[in-house]
């Protein structure tokens, strides 16, 4: 069901299209988070560093796709508010055959270089062959993510959010499902963790097919799905390519990370694949209130009311805000428990590590907050290039200090929190500065 947000109560159009987004992509993350759980608990220390040492690769991909959808959503978005039908058919219908063609070619590359990727990354020799095998599995099912996709940014362009959640409950909890019959019941490890994501992710994207052709017209094109147009693709390239370097650029940094960490031996390797799902669930909501601010931005901008936007925006904070309090007081509080759900018993320099590292991040979860929120306005007006390059300074700033502060100065763990923390600052220090620069200036649809 598709949705107008350029009238209406805004904080209640924030909140109910953010909710979905936020259930949804915190269903995403049980992929990686079963996984890890399962891998870690039922096959041990070295299966779970394997897995964490494909994840950036992996992750890194899915974010490239990701983003690339995302950019050809905001000008779907824009469209939509503006009431251009016609030329919004044409934007999906070119999105989708450039995407499919794309998807195929990269997913053909890593499959047959994931092997000199891993070395690339330090890899140890003794998990290097299982974090190999769940990559190139992962990637083959790497066109059933572009096609999920592409079809979610589609519907929460028009304003709906809830239905991919739908299609996500029910794919999270087949992964689980299948996790348990591959890694546990059947033996196979590592390789049926990948095994058992693919298969979740194809039917997930199935659902959505059977249900756009059943429920969306406008999004049933017919023979009009074979529209290509070359001018819109090279726009929505723009917009894509801009929007999936700052999700590349996320993860690539996050890649360096673990080039520092690798070289500090498995316990640490093991700490940092918890951490990092750890803060994927926490932040992941901040993010999605970015998306719902973007939506709201794109649809309004098109309809030419800008100070809906600016009004949208203050919202988006107290938002922001209210959901960051929370978190942070259960991941403070909570830290060992939370260690725990990833490892085994006899793992407690693992969980030792892990605890050291969620005591110091808790309470700087409001720093990513503020730089999401920010994000999520610079989407919505269509200046990507801001959102890239604060995203840049961010990772470099990042990897930098875990660089200095473990390989050079031999911190400990908790100093990977202070590396993101001195991220976070380079990033607001560009951004604030922008912001209160176009604040006051008025921004017409194109």
């Amino acid at each position: 069901m598709t949705k107008d947000m350029t009238e209406g109560r805004i904080i209640p159009q924030l909140t109910q299209f953010t909710i979905p987004l936020v259930l949804g992509n915190l269903f995403q993350l049980t992929y990686n988070a079963a996984d890890s759980v399962i891998v870690g608990k039922f096959v041990g220390d070295d299966a779970l560093a394997a897995v964490g040492t494909a994840g950036p690769i992996m992750n890194m991909v899915i974010l490239f796709i990701s983003g690339m959808c995302m950019g050809a959503g905001i000008l779907m978005s824009t469209h939509y508010g503006a009431r251009k039908y016609k030329l919004l058919e044409r934007q999906i219908s070119t999105s989708m055959l450039g995407g499919l063609g794309f998807s195929a070619a990269i997913a053909v590359f890593l499959i047959l270089f994931a092997h000199p990727l891993l070395k690339l990354l330090q890899v140890p020799d003794d998990i290097i062959g299982d974090a190999k095998s769940y990559l190139r599995i992962i990637f083959v099912g790497l066109i059933f993510t572009f096609v999920y996709n592409f079809f979610s940014n589609t519907l929460r362009a028009l304003g709906d959010s809830k239905v991919p959640l739908y299609f996500l409950i029910v794919s999270a909890c087949l992964n689980v499902i299948w996790d348990l019959i591959f890694v546990v019941g059947f033996g196979w490890g590592v390789p049926g963790s990948a095994a058992a994501t693919v298969l979740s992710e194809a039917l997930c994207c199935l659902c959505c097919l059977i249900y756009i052709k059943k429920k969306v017209p406008l999004l049933c094109l017919g023979k009009k799905w074979r529209v290509f147009d070359g001018s819109i693709l090279r726009r929505t390239f723009n917009y894509g390519i801009t929007s999936a370097l700052q999700q590349m650029c996320v993860q690539l940094g996050k890649i360096c990370v673990q080039t520092v960490v690798n070289v500090q031996g498995v316990s640490f390797i093991a700490a940092f694949t918890a951490i990092n799902r750890v803060d994927d669930f926490a932040m992941t909501p901040q993010q999605n209130i970015a998306h719902a601010a973007t939506t709201f931005m794109a649809q309004n901008r098109g309809a030419g009311k800008i100070k809906r936007m600016k009004e949208g925006f203050l919202s988006s904070i107290i938002l922001q805000v209210s959901y960051t309090t929370v978190i942070a007081l259960l991941v403070f509080f909570g830290a060992r428990p939370i260690m725990q759900l990833f490892v085994s018993d006899g793992s407690e320099e693992v969980i030792l590590l892990g605890v050291s590292y969620l005591h110091m991040i808790a309470f700087m979860y409001f720093m990513p907050s503020a730089t999401n929120i920010i994000q999520g306005y610079f989407r919505g007006l269509g200046d990507l290039k801001v959102t890239l390059i604060s995203t840049i300074l961010n990772m470099s700033a990042r990897f930098l200090s875990a660089w200095l502060m473990i390989h050079v100065l031999h911190g400990g763990f908790d100093r990977l929190a202070w590396a993101n923390f001195v991220g976070w600052i380079a990033m607001l220090a560009f951004q604030i500065p922008m912001i209160t620069m176009r604040w006051r200036k008025a921004v017409q649809p194109e």
